[in-house]
């Protein structure tokens, strides 16, 4: 157990209403020494895959026991669950709908409870808006230092979603688009590292990538390395491979969407092998 001295805020809900600035108003009516971190309320609205995303690319660049308040919440009010997952190194209060999917798949779980102590909320009844009368009152609280275990029992069931877990099959590496940021830079969940891997199979270098039929041959070190025109790919800043176009978006010059397939293999070591089929 370990207290928390920051609490950091990813929502859906956007910045011209007025949910952020009262979920602040309630976690410092609590606690009024927390600081709170904005990572960005500008998730898609309803869509929960890209705050999974978002949490995911940004949770480990924290202080160790900050307390994440994470709300994408189509079913608000429903019978859907509120969770806290306490990890090695942080705690994720969210809604029960995949939003911790990518986070519990890196981080190692310690323990995980249901939200369900009244004790601890605004109000026990269900309401439109349980982030401001349930989620921020259990970060606030949970920062001042009390047990997890006192928010609710103990629980094993997470819902998260049927992704395409990354692969090596011979000298291919098969994975999915993860992410299309702001830039139309397509993010996949291919680890860098990977291509080391490949790499090491074979005396060449030199990659390709397919996704949606299409080719593309040219790895870069950094965006701006790349020529203009030509959609190249190489290894982020999350060390994920990205597949980007040099001040213009790949994302809309390929027509690929999350959860398309990507497959990576060294080019020369494929044309031999097509022109053995031959």
């Amino acid at each position: 157990m370990f207290t928390s001295a920051v609490i950091a805020l990813l929502t859906d809900f956007g910045g011209s209403d007025y949910f952020v600035g009262v979920l602040k108003g309630v976690i410092t009516s609590i606690n009024p020494r927390v600081r709170i971190i904005d990572i960005t309320h500008g998730v898609e609205a309803f869509n929960i895959q890209k705050g999974a995303f978002q949490l995911f690319a940004s949770y480990r660049f924290f202080p160790r026991g900050t307390i994440f308040l994470t709300v994408v919440d189509p079913g608000v009010g429903t019978s859907r669950r509120i969770l806290l997952a306490q990890t090695g190194k942080y705690y994720f209060i969210s809604p029960d709908n995949g939003l911790l999917t990518y986070v519990l798949s890196s981080e190692k779980l310690v323990c995980l409870y249901e939200v369900k102590n009244p004790r601890f909320f605004l109000t026990p009844s269900p309401t439109t808006f349980e982030a401001r009368d349930k989620m921020a009152p259990v970060a606030a609280w949970l920062s001042l230092g009390i047990d997890p275990a006192e928010f609710g029992p103990p629980t094993s069931r997470w819902f998260r979603f049927a992704n395409q877990e990354p692969s090596l099959a011979g000298e291919e590496l098969k994975g999915e688009v993860f992410y299309i940021d702001q830039f139309g830079n397509v993010i996949t969940n291919v680890e860098g590292s990977w291509l080391k891997e490949l790499a090491t199979k074979s005396q060449e270098s030199n990659f390709f990538l397919r996704i949606k039929n299409k080719q593309i041959s040219h790895y870069s070190s950094t965006y701006a390395a790349a020529p203009y025109g030509k959609v190249s790919f190489l290894i982020g800043s999350l060390g994920l491979v990205e597949i980007f176009l040099r001040e213009g978006s790949a994302a809309q010059t390929l027509g690929v969407e999350v959860g398309d397939e990507v497959i990576i293999g060294l080019r020369g070591r494929a044309n031999r092998l097509r022109g053995k089929r031959k």
